[in-house]
């Protein structure tokens, strides 16, 4: 792409056929329209109703510099340094996960658990609530923004994660506790809460090869990834930290590895949790758990 200056719809053409050798049309037509959005406050629409816009050539360099990047398979969130979660703006970079679909799928489920307990009983808006392993906030955040008066604290041992978490809270005008905090290595979480979620590393090594290069390569492994011989240890420490720091039917929600389902119920079954439930995310996968204390 050496022209010094290129009609949007053409550039747009280049765009998508450079790519798809990488990735399939429709993915890098999506990362057209998302890059154009945020660098120009463009939409496909803007383009269909103004077919004659143009880049200038110094916009061309910026384009042609995350074209390389893309096809080095660097995501495309990291390249424009946000994303969008549950109908907010975040910040992500290289030390925090991309948000992904499926966890909006799991704040969605808490909220809507709770909105009911509200309803019925409106004193209970005042929820404390622990988001363990936070990342870049986007489960903590959500929940503070839809939750009326919750207390909501957040928790991560990567101090990078935090900073990063800090001020995706900040953008979204939302009151969260941040603590730099090893979970692995904490006896007991000092006061009660309503509600613990968490979002801990599940991908086992032996699954390394089903995860795409532009996620292996650039996502801190940190967040991602557990040993095979012990894929569990977070969900057993957190449900053991729940168990003395969750309040008289308090409610614990995890994402989980979609192969270790079972695994995970059986888990929370032998610590005595009630009211187990294992559901599917929209692509099929067992993908997150909801249950209670015994009381």
């Amino acid at each position: 792409m050496k022209n010094s200056s290129f009609k949007i719809k053409e550039y747009r053409i280049q765009f998508i056929q450079e790519l798809t050798p990488i990735y399939d049309a429709g993915e890098a037509e999506s990362f057209f329209y998302l890059i154009l959005q945020e660098k120009h406050q463009l939409k496909r629409i803007d383009l269909a109703l103004h077919p004659d816009l143009v880049f200038s050539e110094a916009e061309i360099v910026v384009w042609d510099s995350i074209l390389e990047q893309l096809k080095l398979e660097i995501p495309v969130q990291y390249l424009l340094g946000k994303t969008s979660f549950y109908g907010l703006d975040f910040e992500v970079n290289e030390n925090v996960l991309i948000p992904r679909p499926e966890t909006e799928e799991l704040v969605e489920w808490i909220l809507s658990n709770n909105l009911i307990i509200q309803k019925s009983n409106p004193e209970t808006s005042g929820l404390k609530i622990l988001d363990i392993g936070t990342g870049s906030g986007c489960i903590a955040i959500s929940l503070a923004k839809n939750i009326p008066n919750a207390q909501v604290f957040a928790i991560d041992v990567s101090e990078k994660a935090l900073a990063t978490a800090k001020k995706n809270a900040e953008h979204n005008a939302v009151e969260v506790t941040f603590i730099n905090q090893n979970i692995l290595e904490t006896e007991d979480l000092r006061q009660q809460f309503d509600i613990i979620v968490s979002n801990p590393p599940y991908v086992r090594n032996l699954e390394k090869e089903e995860i795409k290069k532009n996620v292996l390569d650039n996502e801190p492994h940190l967040a991602l990834f557990v040993e095979d011989n012990d894929a569990l240890i977070f969900y057993k420490k957190i449900a053991e930290l729940a168990r003395k720091n969750l309040s008289e039917n308090g409610q614990l929600y995890f994402e989980i590895n979609q192969y270790l389902g079972k695994e995970t119920v059986d888990l929370l079954e032998k610590m005595n949790f009630k009211n187990i439930e294992l559901r599917k995310d929209i692509y099929g996968n067992d993908r997150m758990i909801s249950c209670h204390c015994k009381e």
